[in-house]
C-alpha cells in the first residue's frame, strides 16, 4: 500500500454516491449490517451534536465496464448504512433542537441542509491490496455489536504478538478464499487470525487443546514483545508456501477443507519439512480416500477408523488432534 490520503467528505457525497451505484458497503471481508435503531440513532445525535465519529475508510476502485468510480468501504460500514437509513426515514433520532426523536423528513430545510453538509473525516487506501486492505480492517475493527473472543483480543491488545499474527493471517487472505477455509464473514469476525495464534501457540508449546484462555494468555506474555516472532514466520512460510504450491483442490475439495482437519495438517507439515510436492498431493489424497472409503468403520485398519472419529467428534480437544498428528504424520514421514 502507498499510503492513506486523508481527505474531508461531506454526507451529501455519500448520498450521491450511493445513489449512483458508486458505493460499495458490501465487500467480500465486511461482515453483515449489525447495529440496531438505537445504535444508529445514538449516531445522528452525535452528528446534529456535531461531536466528532471516527474516520471512514475507503478504497478506490475503477469499474471499467460501467465507466466509474467505486468507492469499498474498509472500515464505517454501519454508520454509512446508519446515515442513508436515517434519510430514508428508517428511524428516529433525537435532535437538540426540537428535543425529541424525529425522522428526517419532520427536520426543517435548514436542519436537512446542515445534516446534509456536515463535514467528516475520509482516509483513502492508495494502491492497497486485500492483504493490506484485511490487514487494516483487523487493525480498526475493535467494535462490534457483540465481539466474539479474538474480536475482544485485537480490542483488547495492540502489542507485538497481535501485529505478528494479523499480517501473518492478512497476509494469506487469497489462499483463505481459493482454499475455502475460511468464509468472507469469517475474515470479518478475524477467524482466520485466531486460526494463526492458536497454530503458533502450539507450534511453540506444542499440542495443547483449543483454549480461549490460553489464547489471552499468549497475547497477554508478548504483548509488548515477541521474541520468537522472526523463527515462527520462517516456519510459518515454509509450511504455507508448500501449501500454495498444491493445486487448490488438494486441500478444498478434500477433508483437508475442514478447518480442524486443515490445522493438523499445518502442525505435522511443520514437524516434516521435506513434505511438499508430489509427496505432499499423494498423501493428501490417500487419506481423504481413506477417509472417504465406502466400507463400515468396522471393517476399517484400526488407525483409519480412530482418524474418521476424530474428525467427526470434538475436533480442537487435545484427544482428536492427537489422533489426527498421529495419523497424518505416519503419510508424511
Amino acid at each position: 500500500m502507498d499510503r492513506v490520503d486523508y481527505q474531508p467528505l461531506i454526507i451529501q457525497d455519500l448520498v450521491n454516491w450511493n445513489q449512483h451505484a458508486e458505493l460499495n458497503l458490501s465487500p467480500w471481508y465486511q461482515r453483515r449490517s449489525v447495529w440496531t435503531k438505537p445504535q444508529k440513532s445514538y449516531l445522528l445525535n452525535t452528528l446534529f451534536e456535531q461531536k466528532p465519529v471516527p474516520t471512514l475508510y475507503f478504497r478506490h476502485t475503477l469499474d471499467l465496464e460501467q465507466d466509474k468510480s467505486i468507492r469499498e468501504v474498509v472500515d464505517g460500514q454501519q454508520r454509512i448504512r446508519a446515515i442513508l437509513d436515517y434519510i430514508n426515514n428508517d428511524f428516529p433520532a433525537l435532535h437538540p433542537i426540537q428535543g425529541k426523536k424525529i425522522t428526517y423528513d419532520n427536520l426543517t430545510a435548514d436542519q436537512k441542509r446542515s445534516l446534509r453538509e456536515t463535514q467528516l473525516s475520509g482516509g483513502w487506501l492508495l494502491g492497497a491490496t486485500d492483504a493490506d486492505v484485511i490487514e487494516v480492517f483487523g487493525r480498526l475493527n475493535s467494535v462490534a455489536k457483540t465481539l466474539n473472543a479474538q474480536e475482544k483480543r485485537n480490542a483488547n491488545y495492540s502489542g507485538e504478538f497481535k501485529q505478528f499474527c494479523l499480517r501473518e493471517a492478512a497476509s494469506r487472505v487469497s489462499l483463505w478464499r481459493d482454499l475455502k477455509i475460511f468464509t468472507a464473514n469469517d475474515i470479518a469476525r478475524m477467524l482466520e487470525m485466531e486460526f494463526i495464534s492458536d497454530l503458533v501457540l502450539n507450534m511453540l508449546h506444542g499440542l495443547s487443546d483449543f483454549a480461549a484462555a490460553k489464547l489471552d494468555k499468549i497475547y497477554r506474555e508478548n504483548d509488548e514483545a515477541f521474541p520468537d516472532a522472526a523463527g515462527v514466520k520462517k516456519r510459518l512460510d515454509s509450511v504455507f508456501s508448500r501449501i500454495a504450491s498444491l493445486p487448490a483442490s488438494a486441500i478444498r475439495d478434500t477433508i483437508f477443507c475442514r478447518r480442524p482437519v486443515f490445522f493438523s495438517m499445518v502442525i505435522e507439515m511443520d514437524r516434516y519439512p521435506s513434505a511438499k510436492g508430489r509427496k505432499l498431493d499423494n498423501a493428501i489424497r490417500e487419506i481423504d480416500e481413506r477417509f472417504n472409503s465406502d466400507k463400515p468403520l468396522s471393517e476399517r485398519p484400526k488407525a483409519d477408523a480412530e482418524f474418521y472419529e476424530a474428525c467427526r467428534a470434538t475436533t480442537t480437544r487435545i484427544a482428536q488432534r492427537k489422533v489426527r498428528s498421529r495419523y497424518i504424520s505416519a503419510f508424511l514421514g
